[in-house]
């Protein structure tokens, strides 16, 4: 790598600075108190019978309160003399395996101790309906077995495509329990297809399973719990567009809209199903994809994170990578998400450096920025966490006049070991 090393050597990393992004802030504040609300309306508490076995979903987002919220819908079903249990509802994530699926689980906190019951993991499926136009529908073979089905998903914009149903309640129907063959089926025709499949198979599943209720959950610009809301599995269909656009009305965003550089410290399933949130960094592999504020003239990653057991899928929406992505991750875990979503290209390497210093120093070289010397430069955690960014000293002017943006610290070395690795990017 010495030619390499030769070209980026004198390029100069500018000084950055901590800033504050300002969004809604509001939150649930006794969320099993929240929770209870909605299930205490007679429509819903009643369809929890004595002696049933009732399958609760899990799916594989990092999401706030998740481990605690799915706690207590066992805790409550438990409490009318239900038999739940849960069950794995992610597609083909895992690495399209159960013994995959059921790490994922545990990694969220979704655990048999924590929660009280078990929780079957299984890749196999059972038919149960056709859609409108005659697909064959399937779905986990322990859900379709169970008197019930309660549903439980986040509700935001998907990364790849736009519809009235992107990632949530219909998703985790169509795709999440439909298991590998769900994903692939509502995949097959690409992007430009999925809100329609999503409908259509999420429709067929509430009309020929006993989809008893489910709960939509919204955070708000910092990943914390702002709405619950429980609806019967027949109001699905009419509920979840209403809370999609309430779910975009709370999305946080980089609010200076471009940079010449954006650095992303960590990607990771557990951060968003692309790895990085489209949303925040404006990249998806998908035409389909609905263009947001933002553009970064380079995109370099610098970490996976350890809840990805090897999964970089969405790592071809980057330039560059420090090369320590590619040494953790592992190919078996990250291929079946994008040749089941046949978005290949999410999953091509990029440009590799091997340590972080030089792949900053490559994404600023090659982001055609007018300036090298005062690059305009933002670093992010990742695209969960952005209240608190770092720029370059170069947009401090710029950051100054838009609303919401605060400087609140002072101009700071990157801070590189003796390896060319960030310092405080290990753990």
């Amino acid at each position: 790598m010495s030619a390499i090393r030769d070209i980026l050597k004198n390029v100069p990393l500018p000084k950055m600075l901590k800033v504050r992004q300002d969004f809604d802030d509001s939150k649930v504040v006794d969320v099993p108190k929240e929770l209870h609300k909605g299930l205490s309306r007679p429509d819903i508490s009643d369809t929890v019978k004595p002696g049933m076995r009732i399958a609760i979903t899990c799916g594989s987002r990092g999401i706030d309160n998740y481990a605690l919220i799915i706690k207590e819908l066992v805790d409550f079903c438990k409490s009318k003399a239900a038999h739940p249990f849960i069950v794995p509802a992610m597609g083909s994530h895992g690495g399209a395996k159960a013994t995959g699926q059921l790490q994922i689980c545990k990694s969220l906190g979704v655990s048999e101790e924590y929660c009280g019951c078990p929780i079957h993991s299984s890749m196999e499926i059972i038919e149960v309906g056709r859609s409108d136009e005659g697909h064959p529908v399937f779905i986990d073979k322990f859900a379709a077995k169970a008197d019930g089905i309660i549903v439980v998903n986040r509700i935001k914009g998907h990364t790849g495509f736009s519809g009235s149903y992107e990632s949530g309640l219909m998703k985790m129907l169509a795709i999440g329990l439909g298991k590998q063959y769900g994903a692939s089926v509502t995949h097959q025709a690409g992007y430009g297809h999925m809100p329609l499949l999503i409908h259509l198979f999420g429709k067929c599943i509430i009309q020929n399973t006993n989809i008893m209720f489910a709960v939509g959950l919204i955070d708000n610009a910092y990943d914390k719990t702002c709405r619950i809301a429980v609806m019967k599995g027949g109001e699905i269909e009419r509920e979840e567009p209403k809370l999609l656009e309430e779910s975009r009305a709370h999305m946080a965003r980089l609010l200076p809209e471009y940079a010449d550089a954006l650095i992303v410290d960590w990607m990771g399933k557990n951060i968003s199903g692309a790895g990085m949130d489209g949303n925040i960094t404006g990249r998806s592999s998908s035409p389909f994809f609905k263009k947001t504020n933002f553009k970064a003239g380079k995109l370099a990653v610098l970490n996976l994170t350890n809840e990805s057991f090897g999964n970089m899928h969405g790592v071809g929406n980057a330039d560059v990578i420090s090369k320590r992505i590619f040494d953790k991750a592992s190919l078996e875990a990250t291929y079946p998400n994008s040749i089941t979503s046949t978005t290949l290209k999410a999953d091509a390497i990029p440009v590799m450096m091997p340590n972080d210093k030089l792949a900053i120093q490559c994404a600023i070289k090659t982001s055609n920025c007018e300036d090298e010397n005062n690059p305009q430069v933002i670093r992010i955690k990742n695209t969960l966490q952005i209240a608190e960014i770092w720029v370059s000293e170069a947009m401090v002017a710029r950051v100054s006049g838009i609303k919401g943006m605060t400087v609140i610290g002072e101009p700071e070395d990157w801070g590189f070991d003796a390896e060319g690795n960030l310092l405080d990017l290990e753990r």
